[in-house]
């Protein structure tokens, strides 16, 4: 059984946390470990084969660089120049997959879903597999609790091996009479959007359902660019693919679908509501507490502080989150109109739509701590051997302040070693870079002062990470 996690996506539901470059699958949301950590940890090692995964361009780094911290041994990350949609992300992996010599079966898993009983997941593995061995493709079936209205239905039909049934019908989310129905008749799961086949069945029902998907994956997989562990398909081709889900293009024209009931604990972690619902850690009245926080006469509540505490008195039913550089209060029924906020900062052209005062690099990061008219002051942390590009800027100098670690510095022609409570100097329009040489993390102030002070004033002329249009 060979994984394929799927971790594009942005998580907007989930803002201030989830923002467009930091998205919720890389977020540690449920656990100690990162969403998309907890994904694959969760898997019966023995019976896998190494995963694939799939991301966006924007976002390889960052999975490349989790998957390393919990010493995940991985096959290889496909980047999808754009978005199409899961149908065309799973072609890319089965067409990989058989690339390779191989026709296994395929787990499909998305990278942000909560399981929490292991144990009852492995066992509807197995059943799963039973099935996507003798040519089916299998979706999993959350065996629902309550009449949900945020989730696509399955109804189950005829059983199939005593292991799982026939797909009857998919069914798009329901109101509540209707939510209510489906719960009392026993006959309808939730969609968890998860799935199980063969590469080889799942290309073939592909290319039968929807061609034009087939045609385009095919045509982008057959002029590829590897790039360490990174698999970048031909942009022009995957750009003419289709944009649809699996369900749409493949499941619901099928005579092949088959279902296996899940009861496992899932959740697929759409919202802040969610993450109160399957918490374990509430206190004796009902609130959920991350960080510093003080309440008196609170009940029922989600509280999330990353650095400041957080007072809050006489309310029911909130939801307060705060981030460096946000702070989110709503109504906890109400936290499905948080895309509302995002719309409206992506239209105004705000940072807080797309990062987080602080910004993940492959070498590292930097947090912009204060800035005024003509200054901007920058917190700066380079991993041990990592290096920024080579660079220039037209309208800003830059002093730079170690305070833990050791810089080797290079403005122009020179190259110096510049180690704590030292500073160095780099003048408007000088070529410049800066390394972590030693075994440690360096960390230094930035004081950037001039008349312009945005991230696309940057001129690279080499860069180790392959980057052209990223900033920094």
């Amino acid at each position: 059984m060979k994984p394929v996690v799927l971790a594009g996506g942005t998580g907007s539901r989930l803002w201030p946390k989830s923002r467009a470059a930091l998205p919720k699958q890389f977020l540690a949301l449920t656990s100690d470990k990162t969403m998309l950590q907890d994904t694959i940890l969760r898997l019966p090692s023995d019976k896998m084969e190494l995963p694939l995964f799939i991301c966006n361009e924007e976002h390889r780094f960052m999975a490349a660089e989790q998957l390393r911290v919990a010493n995940i041994n991985y096959d290889s990350i496909i980047l999808e120049p754009v978005g199409r949609n899961t149908a065309p992300a799973i072609a890319l992996a089965a067409l990989r997959a058989l690339q390779q010599g191989e026709d296994p079966v395929l787990l499909i898993l998305a990278a942000d879903h909560l399981i929490s009983d292991h144990s009852a997941f492995h066992s509807a593995l197995d059943k799963a597999t039973v099935l996507a061995n003798e040519g089916k493709l299998v979706t999993f079936g959350v065996v629902p609790n309550e009449a949900h209205t945020g989730y696509g239905y399955i109804k189950s039909g005829e059983p199939v091996n005593e292991v799982g049934f026939k797909v009857a019908e998919f069914v798009e989310k329901p109101d509540l009479a209707t939510a209510q129905e489906y719960l009392a008749s026993g006959k309808y799961y939730w969609n968890s959007g998860m799935f199980m086949f063969k590469a080889s069945v799942y290309l073939r029902e592909l290319s039968e359902h929807a061609p034009g998907i087939f045609a385009a994956c095919t045509s982008a997989m057959e002029n590829t660019d590897k790039d360490m562990t990174f698999i970048r398909v031909d942009a022009e081709a995957f750009a003419k693919c289709p944009d649809d889900s699996i369900d749409y293009a493949v499941m619901e024209h099928t005579s092949d679908a088959c279902m296996v009931p899940l009861d496992a604990g899932w959740n697929d972690v759409g919202s802040w509501t969610s993450l109160w619902e399957t918490s374990e850690n509430k206190d004796g009245s009902g609130n959920v507490v991350i960080g510093d926080a003080i309440l008196d006469g609170v009940t029922n509540s989600y509280i999330n502080s990353e650095q400041r505490l957080i007072a809050v008195i006489g309310l029911d039913d909130i939801v307060v989150v705060e981030t460096k550089d946000a702070v989110l209060v709503a109504n906890k029924n109400k936290v499905q109109y948080i895309k509302n906020v995002v719309s409206q900062l992506k239209a105004q052209k705000r940072p807080e739509f797309e990062f987080h005062r602080e910004v993940f690099r492959p070498w590292g990061s930097y947090d912009s701590i204060d800035n005024g008219t003509r200054y901007q002051v920058k917190r700066i942390s380079v991993k041990p051997g990592e290096k920024l590009s080579v660079q220039m800027h037209h309208h800003r100098a830059e002093h730079w302040i170690v305070v833990s670690g050791s810089a080797n510095v290079t403005i122009g022609e020179k190259t110096l070693l510049v180690t704590e409570n030292e500073s160095v100097y780099i003048p408007i329009g000088e070529i410049h870079a800066l390394e972590n040489p030693g075994k440690i993390l360096l960390e230094l102030i930035e004081v950037q002062s001039g008349s312009y002070l945005g991230e696309d004033d940057i001129v690279r002329f080499s860069d180790r990470y392959g980057r052209v249009e990223e900033k920094k």
